[in-house]
């Protein structure tokens, strides 16, 4: 399997603080749109994924805010997997603006049951598709 694919996002108004620089936690929301496109690039559809018993929590995040981005700036997420376990997945995750790197991620993401909040097995298909992409990080 190749890499996967990045998405690419503006920065809106809403995105902003009061300097029109993107607001630090917000960061994080552009993080999780890359793992969810991750996840429909490969044919799963979290509400059909919730529905059929399994979720995902963040069990881990650090992030190294290298420089700022700004209103109205096209950025572009990448993501890659770091780490695979049964129950869990690392991802690496870089936000650009062009080529220049603006931040570095790390999230740990724990498979769970959505009814009882319990760690439980990946479903197959998913933990093959996503050992496919091991070390995938750009």
């Amino acid at each position: 399997m190749t890499c996967p694919p990045n998405i690419g996002l503006r920065v809106y108004y809403e995105d902003t603080d009061a300097a029109g620089i993107v607001y630090y936690a917000n960061y994080f929301r552009f993080l999780e749109r890359g793992r969810t496109e991750l996840l429909r690039t490969l044919g799963h559809d979290q509400n059909v994924l919730m529905k059929e018993g399994t979720a995902f929590a963040v069990r881990s995040a650090s992030a190294e805010f290298l420089k700022p981005a700004r209103l109205d700036d096209l950025l572009t997420v990448e993501t890659g997997v770091s780490s695979l376990g049964r129950a869990q997945v690392s991802f690496a995750q870089r936000i650009l603006r062009d080529r220049e790197l603006l931040l570095d991620a790390k999230i740990r993401v724990a498979c769970i049951d959505p009814v009882r909040g319990r760690p439980i097995p990946m479903p197959q298909t998913l933990h093959q598709q996503l050992s496919a992409l091991l070390g995938s990080s750009q």
